[in-house]
């Protein structure tokens, strides 16, 4: 009976020791699922010289305390809008794979969707040297422009439907159709009535934006959604730790 007694003790000792350890490994995870979106948080603000009070949303997939063991977040989603990265300016979304906790060794890559208004996409426009940005307008799932030609020795005023697309990391606007005192032709309609004399105009555009954003992100799609432009982005996973790769690219 003594014996039985010790055992039942041993077992009441045992199930209280596990819920001890339990709770204690639950409340590192509660505080280590408050401490460390707040560094992340930090770490981007300070990365993209937001002010303090900037809104950032920061998730981390998983349970953190193995990451935190291991010093590396499998998963990290950043959203934040009203954010500007060189030319480009919108609500932005990122996400990360496998990345470092300190900063100091590479991830293993991300990507990246910037969404633009039209307003947006014309100060992005407005960077490069002849397009008419301020005629821009987004109307899925063209951008459309006017443009200025002349025929037959008078001045007209061109509407264009321009189709965005990504192309080795630019924005390619493929002109496929065009306005004319508001009746709208096809592109390869216009040629054929106007020939020569509106090629200029109907000629693909090819708009280099390395420059612009970081040296580890791609242009990888370009498309007009609803009333606004949508622009995903391939990170390398070098972004966090190669300084380089944080400098704007060139063209």
């Amino acid at each position: 009976m003594a014996r039985t007694r010790k055992r039942g003790r041993g077992a009441i000792w045992a199930v209280v020791a596990l819920l001890v350890v339990v709770a204690l490994v639950v409340g590192a995870e509660l505080v280590a699922r408050q401490l460390v979106p707040g560094m992340v948080r930090t770490a981007v603000a300070e990365r993209l010289q937001l002010p303090p009070e900037h809104p950032i949303d920061v998730e981390v997939g998983g349970i953190l305390l193995p990451q935190l063991v291991a010093g590396r977040l499998a998963d990290v989603r950043v959203a934040s809008e009203d954010v500007t990265v060189g030319a480009f300016s919108g609500d932005v979304v990122a996400e990360g794979r496998s990345v470092p906790i300190r900063g100091d060794a590479p991830a293993e890559g991300g990507t990246a969707e910037v969404r633009m208004t039209t307003e947006q996409l014309r100060s992005l426009l407005s960077t490069f040297d002849g397009f008419p940005a301020d005629t821009v307008e987004l109307a899925a799932p063209h951008v459309t422009a006017s443009f200025d030609a002349q025929v037959l020795g008078a001045s007209i005023s061109l509407g264009i439907a321009l189709e965005p697309s990504a192309s080795e990391g630019d924005i390619v606007l493929t002109p496929v159709e065009g306005t004319i005192a508001d009746a709208t032709v096809r592109a390869d309609e216009l040629r054929e009535r106007f020939g020569a004399l509106v090629d200029p105009l109907l000629q693909d555009r090819r708009l280099c934006i390395a420059a612009s954003v970081p040296a580890g992100a791609e242009l990888r799609s370009i498309e007009v959604a609803d009333d606004e432009l949508v622009a995903s982005f391939d990170l390398a996973g070098g972004l966090v730790d190669d300084p380089a790769l944080q400098e704007p690219g060139a063209c």
